[in-house]
């Protein structure tokens, strides 16, 4: 039996939990296209300005719904005109008298939607969990900084482990912040690091050029940061950032799978400084470290092995290697049989 992504659509331990797929302020009069675990969905809003997410395609003739408008809070087929309510009930179809009864098959599947942090989260399933809490985002002495959804031909697999490992730092990221740093890594102690989050805790030097001064708050050339790096399942990473200055600069990193070999990315940055840097100069150099770290990714091929025993590990993985065992479960839930349910680990 295979615990890489082998085919995500039938992995339904996968959608039963949260994804990060658009940014709330891109939805306003057009509906959203968004591909999630090989499945398309639109998202648009009601009257009320609730959003409501259904399957993309019309049940009439197929046609992609986000090729459609909004009328009064419903969204209207392009094709033959077919109205969708908020419950993706279907409530006008403009060929057919009104006097007959709208057939089972014209209504749409919907799913559950949140917004929070600045993002549109979908949930293909019936989520587990409620979303996680970022302490900051309620915090008036921080200010959160969204970016752009952007596109990787990455797999989920392989940006989760990038994003829990620091010993690429001195390698990948010699560009930006990584030239300082000692190549070997100190002895990592997995913990939980609030009731959200699950890593370690560790001290890093970083370069400090030009670009990166209005990050850090400081003219130093290298200065010390005391970070944290952790997971919560199954593809968001939290890494927190803190100078000696007082300075906090949380980045909360998402990898949403778009199917076994492409996702969507986003990061979200929360900072307790006086407000007063423009917030592209804030993001412009995350931005530049996310790219590093995404043309290095997108030589690698496929999903990442999620096995214990498929690739070659050392002590400086362990936070991936972690990570890695309930999401192979995950994987092993969607085939499991009523015998194997003793192995299941419910995320």
């Amino acid at each position: 039996m295979s615990n890489t992504f082998d085919c995500l659509t039938e992995n339904t331990g996968l959608l039963d939990h949260w994804y990060a797929v658009g940014l709330s302020k891109e939805i306003n009069e057009k509906p959203l296209s968004v591909e999630l675990l090989n499945s398309r969905y639109v998202i648009w809003r009601d009257r009320k300005g609730s959003l409501v997410a259904a399957n993309e395609l019309c049940p009439h003739r197929q046609m992609p719904l986000t090729e459609g408008h909004i009328d009064e809070g419903c969204l209207r087929c392009p094709y033959h005109g077919w109205l969708f309510g908020e419950r993706g009930e279907c409530k006008e179809i403009p060929s057919a008298s009104p006097d007959l009864p709208i057939p089972s098959k014209a209504h749409l599947n919907t799913f559950n939607t949140i917004e929070k942090y600045g993002l549109v989260w979908l949930s293909p399933g019936e989520p587990k969990k409620p979303l996680f809490e970022i302490e900051q985002d309620n915090d008036s002495s921080f200010r959160r900084i969204n970016t752009e959804i952007q596109s990787w031909e990455v797999a989920a697999t392989r940006m989760v482990d990038n994003f829990l490992d620091t010993t690429h730092f001195p390698f990948v990221h010699i560009g930006t912040f990584g030239s300082v740093q000692e190549k070997e890594s100190p002895p990592i102690e997995l913990k939980e690091l609030d009731e959200y989050f699950f890593g370690y805790e560790y001290d890093v030097l970083a370069a400090n050029p030009g670009e990166a001064k209005s990050v850090s708050g400081s003219e130093e050339e290298v200065v010390s940061r005391f970070m944290t790096t952790g997971f919560n399942l199954p593809f968001n990473v939290r890494s927190t950032i803190a100078y000696e200055s007082g300075l906090q600069h949380i980045i909360l990193l998402l990898s949403t799978p778009i199917d076994e070999i492409n996702s969507y990315f986003t990061f979200v940055v929360w900072r307790n400084d006086d407000f007063s840097i423009p917030e592209e100069e804030i993001i412009s150099f995350d931005r530049a470290i996310g790219e590093e770290d995404r043309v290095m990714l997108e030589q690698l091929s496929g999903s990442m092995p999620l096995g214990q025993t498929d690739l070659a590990n050392v002590k400086a993985d362990k936070a991936s290697v972690e990570w890695k065992r309930p999401v192979s479960y995950t994987h092993l839930r969607a085939h499991e049989t009523p015998e194997h349910r003793v192995c299941r680990l419910l995320l």
